[in-house]
């Protein structure tokens, strides 16, 4: 499997984790069919992972070298650290499906750089903007409902239209 088809998984696997985690806070009538979606969105992605890959000319295939470990230690410990704060200090445990989002969001702009793929910052902001807004939501003593759909089914949703762009644009 070529590292891009590897990211493009990986990305769908975690687009599902996003909307599965996050489905059960809504009422069953669009919970269900939504993980249901989920699964065949990452059924239909792994389709569309096995087309040939053109791979870009402006930039090498990602690398999971030391750098890519940094980032994802990184982003390992701000979840952990961060979850840590709002569950024992500030007593919301709400905020939890933001503040993963967030930090998910921000690690996109080290992998951006890392693999000099600039369109992650767009994923990774548009996941930081959702995850910031799903911490406000749960500060504010919001419906989990309305945090589970701002801080987990959109972050998901984002994640699955990246990798759906991605394998839409280099599909021979």
């Amino acid at each position: 499997m070529s590292r891009v088809r590897a990211t493009r998984l990986i990305g769908s696997a975690f687009g599902l984790v996003f909307i599965q985690a996050n489905a059960g806070a809504l009422p069953n009538a669009v919970g269900v069919p939504l993980r249901v979606l989920a699964l065949a969105a990452l059924l239909l992605l792994g389709v569309f992972n096995r087309r040939p890959v053109r791979e870009s000319t402006t930039s090498s295939p990602p690398h999971f070298g030391r750098y890519y470990w940094l980032v994802a230690a990184a982003e390992v410990a701000g979840i952990a650290v961060g979850l840590a704060v709002i569950n024992r200090a500030l007593h919301t445990p709400a905020a939890t499906a933001g503040w993963i989002a967030f930090v998910v969001g921000v690690h996109f702009f080290g992998l951006a750089t890392a693999w000099n793929r600039p369109p992650l910052r767009i994923l990774g902001g548009s996941m930081a903007v959702c995850g910031a807004v799903g911490m406000a939501l749960a500060f504010l003593g919001a419906p989990a409902a309305a945090i589970s759909t701002v801080a987990g089914i959109l972050p998901g949703m984002l994640l699955f239209g990246s990798v759906w762009w991605s394998s839409r644009a280099t599909a021979q």
